[in-house]
């Protein structure tokens, strides 16, 4: 089961994608990553690259995240976070895209649109999630003081920075899964 830890939708839950293709985050690790974040989110405007269920981005909005965009590659996700969005009142804040990682980075950097916190919750095997953090931070599209956070299975070599365009600014381990916050290299 998935739910909403905190914030306007507390407690509801939200139906999953079946098969094993998404991994949804778990409460603990889903609260210590809010945690980490808690004076970020009010008012922020978010992204959450590989949604699956839409879990991490609706946190963010029933968390007072002024603006979110959920993407995910998979139209039956895509479907189903909207389904969620709107079954918890949150679909207001949330626009839902239906690309692969690097088709919906192209579409927001046309728009021109920037973040103030990142959710990259991709794959653990291919190292996706650390291209996607570095071409989000190339394209300038990571508001000063904006973080990406990036999930991965902590078996698994972490993310890592880049001299001159991201860093990691903390790295958290809970048992078979860590997250990473990243932040511009230039960042105080």
């Amino acid at each position: 089961m998935v739910r909403i830890v905190a914030g306007t939708a507390r407690g509801r839950k939200l139906e999953t994608p079946d098969g094993l293709d998404t991994r949804p985050t778990l409460d603990r690790v889903k609260e210590a990553m809010f945690g980490s974040l808690q004076f970020e989110v009010p008012y922020a405007r978010v992204l959450d690259l590989f949604s699956g269920s839409g879990n991490l981005g609706l946190e963010a909005a029933s968390r007072g995240a002024s603006f979110v965009v959920l993407n995910d590659r998979n139209p039956a996700c895509a479907d189903l976070i909207r389904k969620n969005a709107k079954a918890i009142g949150l679909d207001a804040v949330v626009r839902v895209l239906n690309e692969d990682y690097l088709a919906a980075i192209n579409l927001l950097a046309r728009e021109g649109e920037s973040f103030d916190i990142v959710f990259l919750d991709a794959p653990y095997q291919d190292g996706t999630a650390q291209l996607a953090a570095e071409e989000l931070f190339k394209r300038e599209m990571i508001r000063p003081g904006g973080t990406v956070m990036i999930e991965f299975a902590t078996a698994l070599e972490p993310p890592h920075g880049i001299e001159g365009l991201m860093r990691i600014r903390r790295m958290k381990h809970y048992g078979a899964c860590s997250f990473a916050l990243l932040e511009g290299a230039n960042e105080p």
